[in-house]
């Protein structure tokens, strides 16, 4: 999507550890006009029936909420840690994440998604594929249909997309960067 890609370039910042940092626009505060072309466009590109929209919190919320706008449905997230308020049958799945070098037990309340809903995943980032498989196996978990997933930003020189694609699985990336280092961003 050329204005994603034209917003990274103007405002990203490129961190030491491969970190591409978007929080002026996406993340931390963000541009609800990109934002609401970029689910114009996650509906363009998965055109078929979605009942519910699946990320992790907190990074990818806003992209999932506007595209559970698009598509007029329900968005559930996982809490990276289960709180007092996660109560019923749970499932989980272990994740690491690249930008924290943690590794997180992720959850949902099982009734959230069941075997009648076509999931759609959300993300902000695809690099390694990790949050994107912990998000998959949920759904298996939950007996639901995997629509696809929407990426805002994939890192294609990492192997996540690629690990996720060979497996059968429908990515579908915003942004896609084939090469990033402190001088130069290189979109696909």
């Amino acid at each position: 999507m050329k204005e994603l890609e034209e917003r990274i370039l103007k405002d990203g910042i490129i961190l030491d550890g491969d970190i591409l940092k978007v929080g002026s626009f996406l993340n931390q505060q963000v541009d609800t006009r990109l934002l609401k072309n970029m689910a114009k466009e996650v509906k363009r590109l998965f055109p078929e029936e979605v009942t519910k929209i699946l990320t992790i919190e907190a990074s990818g919320l806003p992209f999932a909420t506007a595209i559970g706008m698009e598509y007029d449905c329900p968005v559930v997230f996982a809490k990276k840690s289960k709180t007092s308020n996660v109560s019923g049958e749970v499932v989980t799945a272990v994740v690491d994440s690249y930008t924290h070098g943690t590794t997180n037990t992720i959850y949902i309340t099982k009734d959230y998604i069941n075997k009648f809903d076509k999931v759609l995943i959300a993300d902000d980032f695809l690099a390694k594929g990790n949050a994107l498989a912990g998000l998959i196996e949920i759904v298996k978990k939950c007996e639901g249909s995997i629509v696809g997933a929407a990426i805002e930003i994939e890192k294609c020189y990492q192997e996540g997309g690629d690990k996720v694609r060979s497996q059968g699985y429908r990515v579908e990336s915003l942004a896609s960067i084939l090469e990033m280092n402190k001088n130069k961003i290189i979109f696909k």
